[in-house]
């Protein structure tokens, strides 16, 4: 018993200095954000936004949140459409309810803190039932420095505002 008791104090011990090592490999962290989609004044119905993550080159990475929770408007959103049919992501665990003409939203958006600085972009992608499709309505450039900028709308929406959690 005194035998195996020292065992597992030894190996507690290793694992201890292994973990405080500096050569230990961290995982990513996250960053997270505050967003607030405001909405432009616009008659017809309330519109579809998808936020997504884009890198350098303008390519589709991963989708942030999804405005609006019945799939079978989202092949409205062209783009995003064409990215994310067919693939793993699960993004029933980040949609929400439809805005419309004034109205706003506030989300929360995380990303892997070595995207900050690093070129990526976040944007937000719209279409309103029978009406105008934006691929890019909105677009923030993920840099430190002026996330925190209002960046105005081109579509249905008037403006987006983001600070960091």
């Amino acid at each position: 018993m005194k035998r195996t008791i020292n065992r597992l104090l030894s190996l507690f011990a290793l694992t201890f200095i292994f973990l405080s090592s500096s050569s230990f490999v961290q995982m990513p962290s996250t960053v997270s954000y505050k967003c607030m989609i405001q909405m432009a004044n616009y008659s017809g119905e309330k519109a579809y936004v998808v936020v997504s993550l884009m890198d350098a080159q303008g390519k589709y990475i991963k989708t942030l949140y999804v405005q609006g929770d019945d799939p079978e408007w989202f092949p409205d959103l062209k783009e995003w459409w064409a990215f994310s049919h067919g693939t793993n992501e699960n993004i029933d665990a980040i949609t929400g309810a439809t805005v419309g003409n004034g109205e706003r939203n506030i989300i929360s958006l995380a990303v892997d803190s070595s995207q900050v600085d690093s070129g990526y972009k976040i944007r937000f992608e719209s279409a309103v039932e029978n009406q105008e499709y934006y691929t890019v309505d909105a677009e923030i450039d993920l840099n430190s420095s002026t996330i925190r900028n209002k960046v105005d709308g081109k579509g249905y929406i008037r403006y987006i505002r983001m600070v960091p959690n």
